[in-house]
C-alpha cells in the first residue's frame, strides 16, 4: 500500500519528525497516539501526499481520501453543493453524497449552509468527502474530535468496513484505549520518534456481568456479548480467568491471525 523509511521532516532548525519507518499494508487499520506537537498530524499529511518529507524515502501511489484535524468550512455552499462539486472535479462517481451525509446524521439535513455548520458537523461533511472514490487509504486527523456520541459508532462503522474491503485506515488519536479498540496495529509518536505498541488481541466473551478481567485496553458490549481488546501478552490469563469466571469465549482474534 504505502511504506515510509526513514522519514524526517524539519521546519528550518526544528525537527517535527524524524526516522520514522512505517509500512501500512491493505486491509490494516493504523493507529497513532501522541500529545498535541507530537508531529501526528505532519505524518499524516505526508501519507496523505500533502507535504514532502525532508529526508527519507515513501514507496507506494494509494488513491487517498484525507480528513484534517479541522475541516474548513468557510464557504455559502449547502453541504451537498459541495460534495456534489467535489465529486465532479474528481469524476467521483462511486458513492452518494447524500447517503453518506443521511449516515452521518448531518445536522439541519444535507442542505445546510457549511459556514452555519459546528465543528463537528463539518467534521461529518469533511469526512463524506474523503469517503467520496472509495479511496484506497483512509487517512483521519483526530477522526472523533467534536462528533457527537452516534456519530462515534457511525465512523467506526466507516473505519471497520474500509479496513473489511481491503483499503486501509490511518487516524490519530490522543486516547490509547480509542486506538487500541478501533486499530489492528498502534504506534506512538513521541517527539517525532515512532515507536510500536505492544499488539493487541481481540476476544469475544458471551454472558454477563462487569467485566473485571486482566489486560483489557477497551471495552465494547452488543447485547449478551462483549469484545475486548486485551494487551496480547495477557490473552492466556484473561481467558482463563474469563472461563472460570462463568463467561463463554465466543472468538479469539489474535495479532497473528490479522497479519
Amino acid at each position: 500500500m504505502i511504506r515510509l523509511l526513514g522519514v524526517g521532516k524539519r521546519y528550518g532548525d526544528v525537527p517535527v519528525l524524524t526516522g520514522v519507518d512505517l509500512e501500512v499494508r491493505p486491509g490494516t487499520v493504523v493507529g497513532v497516539v501522541g500529545a498535541n506537537g507530537s508531529g501526528k498530524s505532519t505524518l499524516l499529511r505526508i501519507l496523505a501526499g500533502l507535504s514532502r518529507p525532508t529526508c527519507g524515502t515513501i514507496t507506494g501511489r494509494p488513491r487517498v481520501g484525507y480528513v484534517p484535524d479541522r475541516f474548513p468550512a468557510a464557504t455559502r455552499m449547502s453541504a451537498l453543493a459541495y460534495l456534489r462539486h467535489l465529486g465532479r472535479i474528481s469524476a467521483a462517481s462511486e458513492v452518494d453524497p447524500q447517503g453518506l451525509l443521511d449516515r452521518l446524521a448531518l445536522a439541519g439535513g444535507p442542505r445546510a449552509p457549511l459556514r452555519q455548520l459546528s465543528k463537528g458537523n463539518a467534521q461529518k461533511v469533511g469526512l463524506a468527502q474523503a469517503l467520496l472514490t472509495e479511496p484506497d487509504l483512509l487517512v483521519l486527523d483526530e477522526p472523533w474530535s467534536g462528533l457527537d456520541p452516534d456519530a462515534h459508532g457511525v465512523l467506526a462503522e466507516i473505519i471497520a468496513e474500509t479496513g473489511a474491503r481491503g483499503a486501509s485506515v490511518v487516524f490519530t488519536e490522543h486516547r490509547d484505549e480509542r486506538a487500541h479498540a478501533h486499530a489492528t496495529e498502534v504506534h506512538r509518536l513521541t517527539g517525532g520518534v515512532l515507536t510500536t505498541v505492544d499488539r493487541a488481541a481481540r476476544v469475544v466473551l458471551r454472558g454477563s456481568g462487569e467485566v473485571d478481567l486482566p489486560g483489557v485496553l477497551a471495552t465494547r458490549r452488543t447485547g449478551d456479548h462483549v469484545e475486548l481488546t486485551v494487551a496480547a501478552q495477557h490473552t492466556d490469563e484473561l481467558l482463563l480467568k474469563a472461563l472460570n469466571g462463568g463467561w463463554s469465549v465466543a472468538r479469539v482474534d489474535t495479532p497473528e491471525a490479522r497479519r
